[in-house]
């Protein structure tokens, strides 16, 4: 016990000498001072004592005791600050050394800047779409309700919400009736608390402004759930979702609040309207809490659900709130502590299949959906299927670039760790150990690392500020910011001390290896060299391979971005002005809605400026789409296959106006009204392939199924006549072909039930006649917002976004990458030269001609690219595989872009070695003699 008791105050005194120590660095010399003072006068005196005198005694003390400096070295090692000081001397000494090259410094600092900025900036976007958590108090708790089916076999049949692919032959979604979620939080035992959302866009007019804005509908226990205060007022409570008449109240963003009342405090109690109902401002949201929807913007208004019926009446119902065969809300909840999440989904799952079959007619063959939880603290985190594999393949990308300034840095410190071997080889004589000099080599890399993490650091904070920017459009408000927090300053730092690591392990490792006697000749092995070069032309072979991977990703993005921009899209897009215009549907129901508009549309035909005007229930090449079944006349209906089709409802200027040629029959017409036999038109694609070798002008169909779309369509079994077949034009997006599609007349809808988009072809600039636009549906409702203003063209823009931002990015890392290597290429070049000084001027004296050596190591430079663009050749072919779905028009082994690759490299390999080409066959052969 005793020795026990004596190393435990060994282990807890040890680190509080060495923290004394450290800390008063300054106390702890002039106690050394004084000791060892002591000890020199103590041996004197005993001298003294002994019969000599004072000065010879004085001088035998000295002798005695030995070197203070000594003395001093050996506490400061006992102590554990010996190491500080050393580290301190390698510090001041890579100053100095650096200091003495500024241009290598210069190089190696800005190579790193840009290759760290760059990952710094990545790893800042993918942190924010990836991995940012909701704004709520332990988030990782949150787990959000999610259900699956048998694709085409599952009970539930009407969605306002996520639909998509899960796994083989299942769908998935996270939207559940209002009656379920009440049964399931009212049944729930295993989970905390259940609350319900849903995000959709409403009128709003605030201050005599009427805008659209984001709206999410919230149950009262939505906060309390969370555990969100509001930065300013109350929160919504359960007694504001009791009835909509006690619920007229909202909460606004924190973004709202500054835009619209210049984040005064009497915003709160303010009235607004809300698809105009009059409602109450009771609170203001604390800034970054962006709702549980997602994690990347805000909705600015947040109402009670139980207002639903009369701000967002749906279409047929007015209430979803009764309704247990439209699934449109979104749940959420905690888990409790100790409770599994496999026991809390057995028993929710057990819960819905309850209220299914008690509420909804489930049919034979039809499978009720089954419940899964899935991590609630993103949100939906619909941003995961569209980034996560661009945010891989950038992560990856910038990486290659950063081992690229890693491989170039190393190569310039190896030509610089030769030049200074009799430094090295000094040391060692006067008896520095090797890891003393491997030390001082890794110090020096490091302050470099430390140089390039500060630049790199800067780089990013501007990278991050401007990719918001590119994420704008030019009719939408976005508030989408890249949080550049303590996270991403320690990822700059880890990676600053790993490439510091990286890069400066080679130089270390070669110092350390130096050879004392040889490396103190003056002339050692100067002819040899040569064979010592092989380090420094893989390291620039790996340089070229990296950049050959880069450029050949860069040029098969930008090629699938020029594929893009030269698709026909089957109508003209110059000139063509595209609006949206969304009534809410308790102020303009079914029949006044069509009334609304078609007084809207004659307005704007008659503006100055405008040649043509047609609505259209989608707007094209918008990732916008309506479908309904499509069922000619006499052919047998199989529910177990498809038959529905693209559709859309346009005016009768339409295929005139959109330049769409009609093939067969003739286009809409003042003839088709509401009161007229109903017609449609179908395209050429639909003709192909419901109608093989057949004319399809004067056959009729019916629309008598389910109904997909978003609109008033309703089902019906009227038999519509086909009147025409026009050509055919994009739909939804650019890289899908044509898709079988049909138009109906608007003349003959009966309602629209949402937001109608306006097609206006104009005889001037689009941009110019916008304020007349607003005018005219000012003079209609003063309330009434035109929304989502923006030109065909830039609705394109905004489609090819992602390709454009992928476009930009990847060719700076392939500007930056060619950039590196041309550096490391003239580096070991240049490097290569100056070592073969003597025998350059051997084989001049000896008769060689300057073009003979310029060649000679022109031929070097082209044997070094030529490999390494072999190897990063193969590694795109392979790596070019799992970018196959991000490409269009193309394959990965699209010859132009290898070739244009490899020839790139190989320019920048010529160029980069041409002068010190030239240096060498200018070499005189007597200077080249006598500098050996």
């Amino acid at each position: 016990m005793r020795r026990l008791r004596i190393l435990l105050a060994r282990l807890v005194s040890a680190p509080r000498s060495w923290l004394r120590a450290t800390a008063r660095r300054q106390l702890l010399e002039d106690e050394m001072e004084i000791e060892l003072a002591n000890h020199l006068e103590n041996l004197t005196s005993d001298l003294m004592r002994a019969g000599f005198s004072e000065k010879e005694a004085r001088r035998r003390a000295r002798i005695a005791l030995g070197s203070p400096v000594v003395h001093k070295d050996a506490m400061r090692s006992s102590l554990g600050v010996r190491f500080i000081d050393d580290l301190t001397a390698d510090l001041r000494y890579a100053a100095r050394r650096l200091s003495r090259s500024i241009g290598f410094t210069a190089v190696a600092a800005i190579s790193l800047a840009l290759a760290i900025g760059a990952n710094t900036t990545i790893f800042s976007l993918a942190k924010q779409l990836l991995y940012e958590r909701l704004a709520a108090p332990h988030a990782a708790d949150l787990r959000l309700l999610a259900w699956n089916g048998t694709r085409g076999h599952v009970a539930v049949h009407h969605i306002w919400g996520d639909y998509s692919p899960y796994g083989e032959g299942k769908v998935t979604s996270a939207s559940f009736s209002y009656p379920a979620y009440l049964h399931l939080r009212a049944n729930n035992r295993e989970m905390q608390d259940l609350f319900a959302f849903k995000v959709t866009g409403m009128n709003a007019t605030i201050g005599g402004s009427p805008q659209r804005v984001q709206t999410e509908m919230v149950s009262g226990n939505y906060y309390s759930v969370l555990d969100v205060r509001p930065a300013l007022g109350r929160a919504i409570t359960a007694s504001d979702d009791a009835v909509p008449e006690q619920g007229a109240v909202v909460v606004i963003s924190h973004g709202l609040w500054e835009r619209a009342f210049g984040s005064s405090p009497s915003a709160v109690g303010q009235v607004i309207k809300l698809n105009e109902i009059p409602v109450t401002v009771i609170g203001v949201n604390p800034k970054g809490f962006t709702g549980a929807h997602g994690t990347q913007q805000s909705p600015d208004i947040f109402v009670p659900m139980a207002m639903q019926p009369l701000i967002s009446p749906h279409v047929g119902v007015s209430s979803l709130l009764a309704d247990s065969n439209e699934w449109w809300v979104d749940v959420m909840g905690r888990v409790k502590p100790g409770v599994p999440d496999a026991t809390a989904q057995a028993a929710l799952d057990g819960q819905l299949n309850a209220v299914v079959r008690a509420t909804m007619t489930v049919r034979p063959k039809e499978d009720v959906p089954r419940i899964y939880l899935r991590d609630g603290s993103r949100g939906l985190f619909f941003q995961q299927q569209t980034f996560a594999k661009p945010m891989t393949v950038l992560l990856t990308m910038v990486g290659f670039v950063l081992l690229l300034a890693c491989a170039n840095i190393a190569n310039l410190m190896l030509a610089r760790g030769t030049q200074r071997q009799r430094e090295m080889s000094v040391r060692l004589a006067l008896g520095a150990g090797r890891m003393r000099i491997a030390r001082q080599m890794l110090v020096e890399s490091l302050v470099l690392a430390t140089l390039g993490g500060v630049g790199g650091l800067i780089f990013g904070c501007f990278g991050s500020s401007l990719i918001p920017k590119l994420t704008e459009n030019a009719w939408e408000r976005s508030e989408f910011q890249v949080h550049f927090d303590w996270i991403v300053f320690g990822f700059t730092a880890g990676i600053t001390i790993l490439t510091g690591i990286l890069f400066g392990l080679a130089p270390a490792l070669a110092a350390a290896r130096t050879k004392i006697g040889s490396d103190l000749k003056e002339s050692s092995q100067s002819v040899t060299r040569r064979r010592k070069g092989w380090g420094g032309k893989s390291l620039v072979g790996f340089q070229i391979a990296l950049s050959t991977l880069l450029v050949i990703g860069a040029g098969l993005f930008l090629r699938t971005l020029a594929s893009l921009n030269g698709i026909d899209v089957g109508f003209r897009t110059d000139h063509l002005l595209l609006a949206e215009i969304n009534p809410p549907a308790k102020e303009y129901p079914a029949g006044k809605d069509i009334q609304l508009h078609t007084r809207l549309v004659d307005a704007i035909a008659a503006t100055p400026g405008v040649e043509a005007v047609s609505p259209s229930w989608i707007a094209y090449i918008a990732n916008d789409m309506n479908r309904t079944d499509f069922i000619p006349e006499g052919e047998v209906v199989d529910r177990e296959k498809e038959t529905s089709e693209d559709f859309n409802v346009v005016g009768n200027s339409f295929f005139s106006m959109m330049r769409v040629p009609i093939l067969a029959g003739r286009a809409f017409g003042p003839q088709d009204t509401a009161t007229s036999a109903k017609v449609g038109i179908i395209n050429a694609a639909l003709a192909r392939e419901r109608f093989p070798n057949q004319n399809p002008v004067g056959k009729r169909f019916t629309n008598d199924g389910h109904n997909n779309d978003g609109h008033g369509v309703k089902s019906t079994t009227d038999r519509i006549t086909i009147v025409g077949v026009c050509a055919d034009m994009r739909y939804s997006n650019l890289r899908d072909e044509p898709p079988p599609q049909f138009f109906m007349p608007f003349a003959q809808q009966t309602e629209v039930g949402g937001s109608l988009n306006y097609l206006i072809r104009t005889r001037q600039s689009p941009e110019a006649i916008v304020p007349l636009l607003r005018k005219v549906v000012q003079q209609q409702d003063a309330d009434l917002p035109i929304i989502n203003v923006r030109t065909q063209e830039q609705q394109i823009e905004a489609e090819t976004q992602q390709e454009r931002i992928f476009v930009a990015m990847t060719s700076s890392f392939g500007m930056l990458a060619l950039a590196l290597a041309s550096v490391g290429i003239y580096g070991v070049m240049a490097y290569s030269v100056a070592n073969r000084t003597n025998e350059i001027g051997i084989r001049l004296a000896l008769g060689a001609q300057p073009r003979q050596v310029l060649g000679m190591i022109l031929r070097e430079a082209m044997w070094i690219s030529l490999a390494g663009i072999v190897v990063g050749l193969s590694a795109a072919l392979v790596l070019a595989q799992l970018i196959k779905s991000m490409l269009y028009g193309l394959q990965p082994a699209d010859p132009v872009s290898l070739i244009a690759g490899a020839g790139l490299l190989i320019a920048v390999g010529l160029a980069a070695s041409w002068l010190p080409a030239r240096r060498a066959a200018s070499v005189q052969p007597v200077e080249a003699l006598r500098h050996e």
